[in-house]
Parts: C-alpha cells; structure tokens; sequence
C-alpha cells in the first residue's frame, strides 16, 4: 500500500504556495506508506541554453556542500548556484551539463543524482513523510506543479533509492501504487536497447519504459497507451514533466483514486483527506479517474481523453 500526490497550479499567482498545499497532501497520505516518501517540484526553470538543474542526494551525513561547489567551480570554471539542505543539494552550474555529469561521477563517489532537468526539483529519504517534509523543507517551495508519494514498501528494500518518486530522463518523474507482475521481462526488453536500471524497484521499470517511449517520438498519450499493452499488474501511475501531469490506472483500477479540480488547480491524490485542507476544494469538480483513461492536464490547459 502507497500513497501518491500530485498537483497543478493553473494560477500563477499561487504559486508561492505549492509546497504549503503539497506538504499537507503528502502528509495527509502518511497512513497509506510511512517507511519513506519523496517529492518532486517543477520550480523556475533555467532558461540558459545547455544550463540544467541537478538534484543531489549524499549518502554521507557529513557532507560539505559548500566545499563541493567550491572545487566544481574551480575544476569547471564555471559560476554555481546552491541550495544546500542537510543531505540534498540542488546546484546549478552554469556550464555544460555533461561536463558536470562527469564531474560529479568522478570526483564525488558519495553524491547521487537525483534528477536533472530545466526545473525539477527532487527530495526524497526513508523516514515518515512529516519528518521528510520538516527535514527538507518541503513547505518551501514554490512552482507550477508537483508530484509526491508516501511509500509502504510490498517489494524491494527500504531506501532512499527506492523511494518514489523515480526519474529517469530531464524533468520527467513517476510515483505508483499498485504493483506489477511483470517487471523483470519490462527490464530485459529495456536493457536490450542499452538502457541502464539502477534499483530491482518494478516502479523503476515503468518509468524507464515510459521515458524510453517518449524519447522514441511518443506524446504522453501515445506512450501511456503502449504502458497499456507492455504493464501487467494493478496499478495507479502518476507521471511529472516539466509541462504537465499525466494520471492513469489500470484496466481493474483497484488502487485508489480521486482527482479535485477547480479554476485554480488539479489535485490528484490516493484519498480524499489529502485533498480536504486545499481551498475552496468544497466547489470543486471531484471526480474518480476511469479505468485505463488517460488523464493529462498542462500548464495551458486542462485536457482528458
């Protein structure tokens, strides 16, 4: 059992508030997975061309941020905005992403990335959600969306790295509660093509299927409708890119669903009591999404087909 989160603000004006909104969602979630949690944000976006955020996680609780970026920007010569928070950092080093790939792989054994991308933002650690989102300052963020999960481990270990949400790509990320029966064939399939896994996570296969379709040509839909033919099990997915949310469950949908929508935001959560606290939720549409419908709403416009 597993919670997810997830919201878009359509007024930008709120947008101070999305970490106050998701924390009390992902919160309110805490009794469907206590042992970790995780949050993705989709923040200001760097706008310089080859320029990318990185989200790090250290596993060492000693780690000197600031000495970090220090040396990366005397190796690089490069100038390097950080946000430092006990084990997590988000830098952003005004240099080739590649290069700061590389950099990193080879000189910070101890640090792992968490996400990259132009706004993504990525927390996530074993531990209660209220501890996770006091520790990391959740409540501080600010953006156009986020996605979120609580996690109550049915398979595979405990860990940071097998916290939700799983990214894989630029600015993409999934959260899921369910489980699939078929995740080990998903793997072989993917690794064929030479794509890299880096936990036996099943949600890590959807995730890694998915990023590989749309980096194939596919639009959400299209990708989500191959999702349908490839993953076997039960399952409510709930999908981040830098431009929108996308909700599905499947052709059963026995996992837990239901989505609130007004003029100012979609919030998409496993029960209603996450919702509860959001403002003016006593007016808006709610609704249970359908089984196998593909939901997908973007800063622009809201869109279900």
């Amino acid at each position: 059992m597993c919670g997810i989160v997830g919201l878009l603000l359509k007024d930008p004006d709120k947008q101070d508030f999305l970490g106050e909104y998701g924390t009390e969602m992902l919160v309110g979630m805490a009794t469907r997975g206590c042992d970790s949690a995780g949050l993705a944000a989709y923040t200001n976006e760097v706008s310089e061309e080859g320029v990318r955020k990185f989200s790090l996680y250290s596993s060492s609780d000693s780690i000197d941020w600031n000495a970090l970026t220090k040396a990366m920007r005397e190796d690089l010569d490069c100038e390097i905005d950080l946000k430092a928070n006990y084990n997590h950092a988000v830098i952003v080093p005004y240099g080739p992403a590649d290069i700061v790939w590389r950099w990193l792989f080879e000189n910070c054994p101890e640090v792992h990335i968490l996400s990259i991308g132009r706004s993504i933002e990525v927390y996530k650690d074993v531990g209660h959600p209220a501890e996770i989102a006091e520790r990391y300052n959740l409540r501080g963020l600010s953006g156009s969306h986020l996605v979120g999960h609580t996690r109550m481990a049915t398979e595979s270990a405990v860990t940071w790295a097998h916290a939700h949400p799983f990214t894989v790509g630029e600015d993409f990320c999934l959260v899921h509660n369910g489980s699939l029966s078929n995740p080990h064939s998903l793997r072989r399939m993917l690794e064929r093509k030479g794509i890299h896994f880096d936990t036996d996570n099943d949600t890590e296969a959807a995730a890694r299927f998915l990023e590989w379709r749309l980096r194939e040509g596919d639009d959400m839909e299209t990708a989500l409708k191959a999702a349908f033919r490839e993953l076997d099990g039960f399952y409510t997915l709930l999908i981040g890119t830098n431009n929108e949310l996308a909700l599905v469950r499947d052709a059963f949908a026995c996992k837990p669903a239901v989505v609130a929508e007004n003029e100012g935001y979609v919030a998409i959560a496993s029960e209603f009591r996450s919702l509860a606290h959001l403002p003016d939720v006593q007016n808006a549409d709610v609704f249970e999404p359908m089984p196998e419908e593909i939901y997908v709403w973007n800063k622009q416009s809201v869109v279900a087909s």
